[in-house]
C-alpha cells in the first residue's frame, strides 16, 4: 500500500520527533542528553504541526460533550495508573536515561515546566495524528482519511497498539496505553478524545515525575 498525499502531514512531524532521538543515539547522547536537546524537539515537532494544521481535518470536529470529556479524562488517569505500575522487567526494554531537571540538588522549574509542556501539549497531538488517525486507518485502507474511526477492524487495532508499545521503553505499558486510545478513538469516532486522555496521561505523569523524583519515567 502506497502513501496518498495527505498521509505526509501526519508523518513528517512524527519522524522529525523520532529522528532527533535517533541523532542523539548516533552522537552519544542517550545517557546524558543535553538539556535543551527536548525543547528543540518539541519546538520543531510544534512548528511542522503549525504549518500542516489546516490540512488536519480531524482537528476541526468540535471537542466531545461533557461525557465524553469525562471519559477521556478518565482513560487518560487509568493509562497513568497502570503506566507506573506496569513495570515489571520483562514489560521493560532497555533502560531509559530518563530527563532530570535537578543541578545542585534544586529543581530547575524552568526545565520542568518545558517538559511537561511538550509532552502534554505537543506530543498528543503528533503521535494521535501518525498513530490513530493515519497508521490506524490506512492498515484498513490507502485512502484512509475515507475510513471511519470505527471501522478500522481488528488488524489496524492490535498492530497499532503493538507499534505504540514497542516505541517505549515501557513497551508493555504502550501497549495498553496504546490499546486505551485506539479504542477511545474507535468508540469516540474524535481524535480530540484520545488527544486529550493521551495529554492527561502525559502532563499528569509529569506531576508525578517531578514530586516523586522519579526522573527515569521522562
Amino acid at each position: 500500500m502506497g502513501f496518498e498525499r495527505a498521509a505526509w502531514p501526519r508523518i513528517v512531524p512524527f519522524a522529525l520527533y523520532m529522528g532527533f532521538i535517533a541523532l542523539a543515539d548516533l552522537l552519544g547522547w542517550m545517557t546524558d542528553p543535553p538539556r535543551w536537546l527536548y525543547g528543540v524537539k518539541v519546538g520543531v515537532v510544534a512548528l511542522a504541526l503549525l504549518y500542516w494544521w489546516r490540512r488536519y481535518d480531524e482537528l476541526k470536529a468540535p471537542l466531545p460533550g461533557a461525557r465524553g470529556l469525562l471519559e477521556a479524562v478518565a482513560v487518560g488517569l487509568v493509562v497513568l495508573v497502570l503506566w507506573v505500575n506496569l513495570d515489571a522487567g520483562w514489560m521493560v526494554i532497555g533502560q531509559s536515561a530518563g530527563f532530570d531537571p535537578t543541578a545542585g540538588g534544586a529543581i530547575q522549574w524552568p526545565l520542568v515546566l518545558m517538559r511537561i509542556a511538550g509532552a502534554a501539549l505537543v506530543v498528543p497531538v503528533m503521535e494521535e495524528l501518525f498513530w490513530r488517525s493515519f497508521l490506524m486507518r490506512w492498515l484498513a485502507a490507502p485512502k484512509f482519511l475515507e475510513v471511519h474511526p470505527a471501522r478500522v477492524g481488528l488488524r489496524g487495532f492490535v498492530i497499532t497498539a503493538l507499534l505504540f508499545g514497542v516505541e517505549h521503553n515501557l513497551w508493555f505499558a504502550g501497549v495498553v496505553a496504546g490499546v486505551a486510545y485506539g479504542w477511545l478513538y474507535m468508540r469516540s469516532g474524535n481524535l480530540w478524545s484520545p488527544v486529550l486522555a493521551h495529554a492527561v496521561t502525559n502532563g499528569a505523569l509529569g506531576v508525578w515525575i517531578t514530586c516523586t523524583g522519579n526522573w527515569s519515567y521522562w
